[in-house]
C-alpha cells in the first residue's frame, strides 16, 4: 500500500508511480491518437460527413450514452472500494482480536507458565501470516523462531493452514481447562476471540473468491471500447485536429476508472494499492510479544 500525504497537491499532479494508470494505458493511448488522426484525415479529405449533419446526430448519441457510462463507472468504482474497505475492516478486527486474546491469556495464565505462553505467543503471531499467504494463494511456509519449539507440530501445507492454527489454539485452551489451569468461565471469555479468527478468514475468502460478475465487468469494457471508437466521428466536425488529444484524454479517464476498480476489488494481492497485510502482520506479532512476552 502506498503511503502519502493527501494535502500535497504538487506530488499528486507531477509524480507518476509504478502503479499509475498512464504507464499501463500508454500503448492504448498512442493507438487512440493514431486512430483519431486517421478519422480526422479521412473526414477532412474524403468523407465530409459534417456537411450532411451526420456528426451532429452522433454527438447527440454520445451525450446520451455518456450519462449511462458515467453511472456504470460510478457504481463499478463504489462496489470495488466497498470490497477494499471491507477487507481493511476485517484485518483491523484481526488486529484487535489478537490483542484482546493476548491480554486475556496474559491475565489467565501463570507468569511462570513459559511453555503455554510461548505456544500462544507464536500461534497468535503466525495466524495473520498464514492468512496472508492463504489469501495470496502461496504455499504457506511455517518458519519458527531461532530456537525450536517441539510442542508445535508440523503443518500439512496441502490443507487449510489457518484452520489448523485456529484448531491448535482451541485444542490447547481445552487442554488447559482439563488440567485445571483455566476455568470454564475463562474458556467462555476466550471463546469469542478464538472463534473470530476463522470468521475473519471466511469473510476474507468470500471477498477473494467472489469477484464482480463476469457479464457485468465484460459489458463495461465493451461499452467503453465502442464509446471511444465512435467518439472521433462525433467530434471531428466541430474540433478538427483537436479531436486527437480530446479523445485520448477521455479514453484515459474512462479506462483508468476501470483499471483502478479492477485493482482494488481484490484487496489481498501484491499491488501497490492493496492492503498493507505485511505491516499488519508485524503489528500483531509485535503487540503479542509485548503482552505475552
Amino acid at each position: 500500500m502506498i503511503s502519502y500525504n493527501p494535502k500535497d497537491w504538487f506530488l499528486f499532479i507531477f509524480r507518476f508511480h509504478k502503479a499509475d494508470t498512464v504507464r499501463k494505458l500508454f500503448p492504448l493511448i498512442v493507438f487512440m491518437c493514431l486512430y483519431s488522426w486517421l478519422v480526422v484525415y479521412l473526414e477532412n479529405n474524403y468523407f465530409k460527413l459534417a456537411d450532411l449533419n451526420y456528426a451532429k446526430n452522433v454527438t447527440m448519441l454520445h451525450s446520451l450514452l455518456g450519462f449511462a457510462i458515467s453511472m456504470l463507472l460510478v457504481f463499478r468504482t463504489n462496489t470495488a472500494y466497498d470490497r477494499w474497505w471491507e477487507g481493511r475492516k476485517l484485518w483491523g478486527s484481526l488486529v484487535n482480536n489478537s490483542r484482546n486474546l493476548s491480554i486475556k491469556l496474559n491475565s489467565f495464565l501463570d507468569h511462570d507458565d513459559v511453555k503455554n505462553r510461548t505456544f500462544f505467543l507464536q500461534l497468535i503471531g503466525r495466524f495473520p501470516l498464514a492468512l496472508k499467504m492463504h489469501l495470496q494463494s502461496e504455499i504457506t511456509r511455517w518458519e519458527l523462531d531461532d530456537q525450536p519449539h517441539p510442542e508445535i507440530p508440523h503443518f500439512d501445507h496441502s490443507k487449510h493452514v489457518p484452520n489448523q492454527i485456529a484448531g491448535l489454539m482451541m485444542s490447547r485452551v481445552n487442554l488447559l481447562v482439563r488440567e485445571k489451569k483455566l476455568s470454564g468461565e475463562q474458556l467462555l471469555f476466550l471463546n469469542d476471540e478464538l472463534k473470530s479468527f476463522l470468521e475473519i478468514c471466511g469473510a476474507c475468502e468470500r471477498i477473494k473468491n467472489t469477484p464482480i460478475p463476469y457479464s457485468y465487468s465484460g459489458f463495461i469494457k465493451k461499452f467503453i471500447f465502442f464509446y471511444i471508437i465512435t467518439l472521433p466521428i462525433g467530434m471531428v466536425a466541430s474540433l478538427g485536429f483537436i479531436t486527437i488529444p480530446v479523445v485520448a484524454f477521455i479514453f484515459y479517464v474512462l479506462a483508468s476508472l476501470e483499471i483502478i476498480a479492477e485493482e482494488i476489488e481484490e484487496p489481498f494481492g501484491k499491488d501497490s494499492n492493496d492492503l498493507p497485510m505485511d505491516r499488519l502482520c508485524e503489528t500483531i506479532t509485535r503487540n503479542t510479544k509485548e503482552i505475552l512476552g
